[in-house]
């Protein structure tokens, strides 16, 4: 599989990123241990790029996984995140990923900002300090910055204590919070000021599943980027591996399985109207309907992370 260096990070990894989100509780919410198999497969196979957050709540079975595999195979590149505002809060989240995937260090840790926007390094000032500092004491390799907006994208270019950028696109601009074209603009920019840069939701959360050439042959386009795809079974690992490690990409069909044909619901009868999951909602894919929340399918990339802001657990996959 093509191996790319994450811009002048010196972090060289696979083309094809394990996304974390899907196996945990905010989504499919699998048995640790079914969970971990699924990634074993992926390490063994070729895969060496890992993508998780505190939030996801996935450092149990990546830690299985990594204990599974043991010294058979070199260490996997770990990139997690955290939301936090404040200096302590991001310390603790650090130190909470390295005692629970077992690590020395993380080699990239990632402002959490779905829904951030130009002004995100000004909120989140002592977060990135923390950042800053835990890399000079060599607990993580790289600082990044994770997010679905252009304009967060684009300013990230001119931080210079950003390393790394992880933005939102696909070939429909599906969850951007702005315009597919000003997501383009910005990755290439921030690629031309030597960010590293890997790709999220380019399937936009499995909609573009039935459509995986087109998805990947769009993401691809971009640039030499490497591509984080969830996956939840050892069926999707095989695939997934086949395409990336296909000469011929073009030869391999679209895949004819969903293995979950995921969908959020809001439970009305459960929903207490506090608009919780609206603020969350990076994709303006929740409005008030009769006072209760609701989930348009057009808007929605299934992030889950409605699922994790509602006090009442009224917002279920089904």
């Amino acid at each position: 599989m093509k191996r790319i260096m994450l811009g002048k990070s010196g972090i060289e990894v696979t083309e094809l990123c394990f996304g974390a989100l899907p196996m945990g509780p905010l989504q499919k919410n699998m048995e640790d241990k079914d969970a971990a198999s699924v990634l074993e497969r992926a390490l063994r196979g070729g895969v060496n790029f890992i993508d998780t957050a505190q939030v996801y709540s996935t450092y149990r079975p990546i830690k299985i996984a990594l204990d599974r595999i043991g010294s058979g195979l070199p260490a996997p590149v770990i990139a997690s995140k955290c939301n936090a505002e404040e200096y302590g809060r991001m310390e603790d989240a650090v130190y909470e990923a390295l005692e629970a995937l077992g690590r020395d260090y993380i080699d990239i840790f990632h402002l959490h900002a779905a829904r951030g926007d130009r002004t995100l390094y000004q909120k989140r000032s002592g977060a990135l300090k923390a950042l800053c500092d835990l890399q000079e004491k060599g607990k993580i390799r790289a600082k990044g910055v994770s997010g679905h907006s252009p304009e967060l994208i684009s300013v990230s270019a001119d931080v210079k204590e950003i390393d790394i950028v992880f933005p939102l696109i696909n070939y429909t601009g599906r969850g951007i919070i702005g315009t597919l074209d000003d997501m383009t603009q910005a990755i290439a920019k921030c690629s031309a000021a030597g960010k590293g840069i890997y790709l999220m939701k380019v399937l936009a959360g499995g909609n573009h599943a039935e459509k995986y050439g087109t998805a990947m042959q769009y993401a691809r386009s971009l640039g030499n980027y490497p591509i984080a795809l969830g996956m939840i079974s050892e069926k999707e690992v095989d695939y997934n591996l086949a395409y990336f490690n296909s000469g011929n990409p073009e030869a391999i069909p679209d895949p004819t399985f969903r293995d979950f044909d995921k969908r959020f619901h809001v439970v009305k009868k459960v929903c207490i109207g506090c608009g919780k999951c609206i603020e969350t909602c990076a994709s303006d894919a929740v409005e008030f309907r009769e006072e209760k929340a609701f989930i348009m399918e057009e808007k929605c990339v299934m992030c889950g992370y409605c699922v994790e802001s509602c006090p009442v657990m009224a917002i279920r996959a089904l």
